[in-house]
């Protein structure tokens, strides 16, 4: 009888473990498709079309396929925008992905013409295809900021004018924004692109060494690029 058993044992010996890397293989896929399906989903992304530093007209149907971010900012912003150009060259470096892309609308499209785009493209060393600075009618922006519930000032308050938030809306590759739950298992909505002076980002500070959502931004771009 126990040579008669060999044979099984043998064909045991080889099909556990192959159930076992199957069955592992199911338990990663499932996980991946747990996380897409557990970040939350804002909204549909609103739509847009505007002229970019190459003179190229970009709409929201042109980024389909793309998981990208997108952010209102200006050229000659002295505060926060260099904080969240860092930020975003960080990322992009990180990610390196064809099918990841940044849009950046900016809220002074007098001065940010596609010429002055183009040339703070190439001061800040962007070098992504994917990344398009975007100009346009300011009415038209100032209401796109509103359907993205992103804070953008009134055009026509010359002190607040040129304030707009630091935070940044992360986009499928559907065109839906997404974002992670908090500790409280509360969706955060948006992500910051400022730098904080502690590592839990209670409190931003132009020149802190810590930026969380940075951090946690390239985890959720990488997941949904999976």
């Amino acid at each position: 009888m126990s040579k008669n058993n060999q044979p099984d044992n043998s064909k045991r010996k080889i099909i556990i473990p192959i159930v076992i890397i199957a069955l592992l293989f199911v338990g990663i896929g499932l996980g991946m498709s747990y996380f897409k399906k557990s970040l939350y989903t804002v909204m549909k992304v609103p739509d847009f079309q505007l002229t970019d530093q190459n003179n190229k007209q970009i709409s929201n149907k042109d980024m389909l396929g793309k998981v990208y971010l997108v952010e209102f900012f200006f050229s000659k912003c002295p505060t926060i925008c260099p904080v969240m150009n860092t930020n975003m060259r960080a990322i992009e470096d990180e990610i390196n992905n064809k099918d990841f892309g940044i849009i950046s609308i900016s809220i002074d499209p007098e001065n940010d013409t596609p010429k002055t785009l183009s040339e703070h493209a190439k001061r800040i060393g962007v070098k992504s295809p994917n990344w398009h600075f975007l100009t346009g009618n300011r009415d038209y922006i100032g209401k796109l900021a509103d359907e993205f519930d992103i804070y953008v000032g009134d055009k026509e308050n010359e002190g607040e004018k040129l304030n707009h938030s630091g935070m940044i809306a992360l986009v499928d590759q559907q065109g839906n924004i997404r974002c992670r739950y908090n500790k409280n298992n509360m969706p955060i909505l948006y992500y910051s692109g400022l730098n904080y002076e502690d590592p839990e980002g209670n409190n931003p500070k132009l020149n802190g060494k810590y930026h969380p959502d940075r951090e946690i931004l390239i985890e959720d771009i990488k997941k949904l690029l999976e």
